[in-house]
């Protein structure tokens, strides 16, 4: 069964129903998080059928306090099985040498490296994970519409994002269902803009 044939398949899945299959394929999956706003629905959703799933964060250093409240809340009452990955270099460092550049020149690019590419990258080398929990969804991007439920990484792991198809409005559905939190101060220097990819994914 290729691909397009199982996405069409689980098309017809809830989110739970998707996790618990996706769970079922893999030997070694993970579940990465930057606490954006929505995050505690796939880390509730994925950690209801795996309780102990790694959770990497490459954590930017240039968070809202608000996000690393929000952080720390998930992480206690969802009990995470966190994993923390930051730069290299401090952010008092950068901010010193390099700032925060204007997106799409050299310099932006040389920050999103920094900041969150090699530290995922790294992540995803220590880690190596044969299946890789996200909560992308359509609709969010250009590139993002296109990749369906189930999806190949970079790295040639499967992708599985649960709540696809879901809109904010299904998601706070979720959130008040479960008593979730949710955080919606939130920045990523590397994107900006939320039409943008930060080269994680695409």
């Amino acid at each position: 069964m290729n691909s397009a044939e199982i996405n069409q398949k689980l098309e017809n899945l809830s989110p739970l129903e998707i996790t618990k299959w996706a769970i079922e394929q893999a030997e070694n999956p993970i579940i990465t998080t930057n606490f954006r706003p929505y995050e505690s629905a796939i880390l509730h959703l994925v950690t209801q059928v795996k309780p102990d799933i790694p959770v990497i964060w490459c954590d930017t250093g240039y968070n809202t306090p608000q996000t690393y409240r929000f952080a720390n809340h998930l992480i206690k009452r969802l009990n995470l099985n966190l994993h923390i990955y930051v730069p290299k270099q401090t952010a008092a460092y950068r901010d010193i040498v390099l700032g925060i550049p204007e997106v799409d020149t050299p310099e932006h690019r040389e920050f999103s490296e920094q900041v969150k590419l090699e530290p995922f990258n790294r992540a995803m080398a220590e880690w190596q994970p044969d299946l890789w929990f996200t909560n992308l969804r359509n609709g969010q991007t250009a590139f993002r519409d296109g990749i369906g439920i189930l999806s190949k990484g970079k790295n040639d792991e499967w992708k599985v994002s649960p709540f696809y198809h879901y809109s904010d409005e299904d998601l706070d559905a979720y959130l008040e269902e479960y008593n979730l939190p949710n955080e919606k101060k939130y920045f990523d220097p590397t994107k900006v803009l939320e039409s943008r990819e930060c080269g994680i994914h695409a």
